[in-house]
């Protein structure tokens, strides 16, 4: 009906569209946009369109093909871009300034839920329906996307509530940092162990390059950091967009997926705080708001969430996240020193998982490490812990609920006392 070009753009206006109607709508309910852009995926997917007008759902995004591969590239370097922006936005300042509670929260955040995800799989084998030679990678996995946090969201949660500036907020982003770097750390192991025909040797030499690349952008944007502030600044934009994309080939090459090192090469880019500052000024807005939607509309594309839909996998995925990690990140808190009700409101803080799990699961899905009902448990359950913590977080702090300025898509470093905070 359409010729390819045609067809690649109806795609993305479409996906556009359902984006922004849908995001606004979830934002007018005080939850995240990236809900409302999912949702609008499952409309236009094999859910919704594809059951009611399955002609028209697949002319307009055929499963197959040339149009689709070209989507897929799209989508995928909307999910590239986002992640270095979630990089960017790690800020190590935290758990420095928090110190010994921060890290017994983190580590006791990270050690149970990712030891209740993993015995979820072991204990109940037959429920997951992964072949034997992957069930130990598969256990592993689980363990993984449990034990990880949702910095971005965590951080707009504590802003709109003000609560980023207390020991309170500042334990709570202390510990995601390091939940999501020792998460990610962990997920490229687990995905380059799937690649048994990389050598030892090959892998060490693409590290090694992957690190000289880097070192020799950060000498060039900090060489060039004052072109950051003209209007423009295009040459140095040109060498950010270079560290992301060489950081995501490298982190192919390495058997790892590519987000993996676009997250890496944004929290390098991140630890001088000027530079941070002025790349998010001229990135977030672009990313946050076309290349972005683009791909978390795209998951709705990626299943029927319908007939992939498993009622107990879904229960499971769900009370065993939020069990693991409030119960673990609370106790570290306590450990640490805080009084109960703060330690509960860590736990709550650190149980939303948000778009940072959404990614998880979708790189799991495309290198066949999951199957497609236990990748809408792992999305519904992302979604289902953010809006939880969204909710307890102002009942026991005892603050006003969420604005709906808690999920508008404004750089954290034009927000109120963020970066501020950071540099004192």
């Amino acid at each position: 009906m359409f010729g390819l070009e045609v067809l690649i753009l109806l795609q993305i206006a479409v996906m556009l569209a359902f984006a922004f109607v849908f995001g606004g709508l979830a934002k007018r309910l005080h939850q995240p946009t990236v809900l409302g852009e999912i949702f609008g995926g499952i409309i236009l997917g094999p859910t919704i369109l594809g059951a009611v007008a399955p002609a028209v759902q697949s002319q307009l995004f055929p499963a197959f093909g040339e149009p689709s591969r070209i989507l897929h590239a799209v989508a995928y370097l909307g999910l590239i871009a986002f992640v270095f922006i979630a990089g960017l936005e790690t800020d190590l300042t935290f758990v420095r300034q928090q110190g010994r509670s921060t890290l017994i929260t983190s580590i006791s955040g990270v050690i149970l839920p990712f030891a209740f995800g993993f015995g979820m799989v072991v204990l109940m084998p037959q429920l997951w329906g992964i072949p034997f030679e992957g069930f130990w990678i598969f256990a592993l996995f689980m363990g993984t996307a449990l034990s990880i946090s949702a910095l971005p969201v965590i951080a707009r949660i504590l802003m709109d509530l003000d609560l980023l500036k207390t020991e309170l907020g500042g334990m709570i982003m202390g510990a995601a940092t390091i939940d999501d770097i020792v998460g990610w750390s962990i997920f490229a192991l687990i995905l380059g162990s799937l690649k048994t025909n990389v050598s030892l040797g090959l892998n060490l030499g693409l590290a090694l390059g992957f690190l000289v690349v880097t070192a020799c952008i950060l000498y060039l944007t900090d060489k060039n950091r004052t072109r950051l502030k003209s209007p423009l600044g295009s040459g140095i934009m040109d060498l950010i967009a270079l560290a992301m994309l060489a950081a995501s080939i490298a982190a192919e090459f390495l058997g790892a997926h590519g987000i993996v090192g676009a997250f890496l090469a944004g929290v390098i880019l991140s630890l001088r705080h000027s530079r941070r500052d002025l790349i998010l000024k001229k990135t977030y807005l672009p990313i946050m708001t076309i290349l972005a939607p683009i791909y978390f509309v795209s998951i709705g594309l990626k299943a029927n969430f319908v007939t992939n839909f498993d009622l107990t996998v879904v229960l499971l995925v769900f009370f065993v996240a939020c069990v693991g990690k409030i119960m673990g990140a609370g106790l570290g808190a306590i450990a640490g020193g805080m009084a109960q009700r703060k330690a509960l409101a860590v736990g709550f803080g650190l149980n939303a998982r948000g778009a940072m799990e959404i990614v998880l699961a979708t790189a799991a899905l495309d290198y066949g490490l999951i199957e497609g009902h236990i990748f809408v448990a792992l999305v519904i359950m992302a979604l289902a812990t953010t809006m939880i913590s969204g909710l307890t977080l102002p009942w026991l702090m005892k603050t006003r609920p969420l604005s709906r300025k808690a999920w508008e898509p404004i750089p954290l470093h034009e927000q109120i006392g963020y970066y501020n905070y950071c540099d004192n």
